[in-house]
């Protein structure tokens, strides 16, 4: 009885508790959003992220400050992927026809298994692994978010894969420009290896962008349906780690003793079917573009937010000290997934 009339006035207090970290955490996207603005190499995810590292690593990141940033991250990360479902309207994708998207699945199954398998190799954790392999063979910053949870990555795991997928999308806005005018591929066909070889979606349209707008309309299409790969992978990665828990002996919450280990990893997690819902309602053709456009700039925030706190978290000499693996899978990854697709498209032509 006792315990159930102070469960608000509990609640009550942590929330005061998180206010002048969220209010710092708020601050920090802001300045990223208009940083954004002036330039059009680093996204807003980007630089939410640099500026959390910057917070994190100064002797200003109070204990005070980090209960409300630590407290609001992983809340705002998965609603900001759950938003993301209203960029994704189904009968568009299924339009670009069952060759395209069968080339997408297999670009994403076969990038995300290859990454997963070469960062193991290579010394990355299991974690860390899945992480460059959902940001570089889905999309990018998003699909690292999504997958943060799932694989119960530490913040300085994030960070690297972010940085990765960050500096060898970059790279691409100048590469793949460059080879096709060796390879010489029409606008669709550039518009298709763009949207299957660029990590961010960002990253997509500044690449097709230099083909004209054939290249871009076919890149953002194809890229779209990169994202909404994010759904079936996450849903396969929590299998897998349930699994693995249920070998560990901890699937039903309890060791092999009967004592609580803590929850198991849900089989498909919430945020995922918030995604999908989304892109339900997106593609029944219901919303007005003025929500659409609203709930573009909500979910960039979102993850803005999200990202500025996994920032806040991270050693910065610790992520010095590992990022030359990561640095390595991120560029095999790249030229594998870069290789397939322009095979793929080729193929297709």
């Amino acid at each position: 009885m006792n315990s159930r009339s102070t469960t608000p006035k509990t609640r009550d207090l942590q929330l005061r508790a998180w206010i002048p970290g969220l209010l710092v955490l708020a601050a920090g996207v802001a300045a990223a959003m208009v940083l954004a603005t002036l330039q059009t190499v680093l996204g807003a995810l980007v630089l939410a992220l640099i500026l959390g590292i910057l917070l994190g690593n100064s002797g200003l990141y109070t204990a005070t400050l980090r209960t409300g940033i630590r407290g609001g991250t992983k809340r705002l990360l998965r609603a900001g992927v759950v938003l993301l479902g209203l960029q994704l309207a189904l009968p568009d994708i299924l339009a670009l026809g069952p060759q395209v998207l069968l080339l997408i699945v297999a670009c994403v199954a076969g990038s995300f298994y290859a990454t997963l398998w070469l960062g193991r190799r290579l010394g990355l954790s299991r974690a860390g692994a899945l992480l460059m392999a959902a940001g570089f063979s889905i999309c990018g910053a998003s699909a690292v978010a999504g997958m943060q949870g799932i694989a119960d990555a530490d913040d300085d795991e994030v960070a690297s894969a972010v940085a990765m997928v960050t500096l060898y999308g970059s790279l691409m806005i100048i590469v793949l420009p460059l080879l096709n005018t060796l390879l010489g591929l029409d606008a669709t066909e550039f518009g298709v290896w763009s949207g299957l070889a660029v990590h961010e979606v960002a990253q997509v349209v500044a690449v097709a962008s230099t083909a004209g707008a054939t290249a871009l309309a076919s890149a953002t299409v194809v890229k779209l349906g990169r994202v909404l790969m994010l759904a079936p992978v996450a849903a396969a990665a929590g299998l897998g780690e349930r699994r693995r828990s249920g070998r560990r002996g901890t699937t039903t919450g309890e060791d092999g003793n009967g004592r609580a280990t803590g929850p198991a990893t849900p089989l498909v997690p919430l945020f995922v079917v918030g995604f999908l819902a989304l892109v339900v309602l997106r593609s029944l053709g219901i919303l007005p573009p003025p929500v659409l456009d609203a709930g573009r700039t909500v979910a960039t925030v979102l993850l803005a937010a999200g990202m500025f706190g996994l920032g806040a978290g991270i050693d910065i000499r610790r992520l010095l000290r590992t990022g030359g693996r990561f640095a390595a899978v991120g560029a095999a990854s790249t030229l594998l997934l870069a290789g397939v697709s322009l095979l793929g498209v080729v193929v297709l032509a």
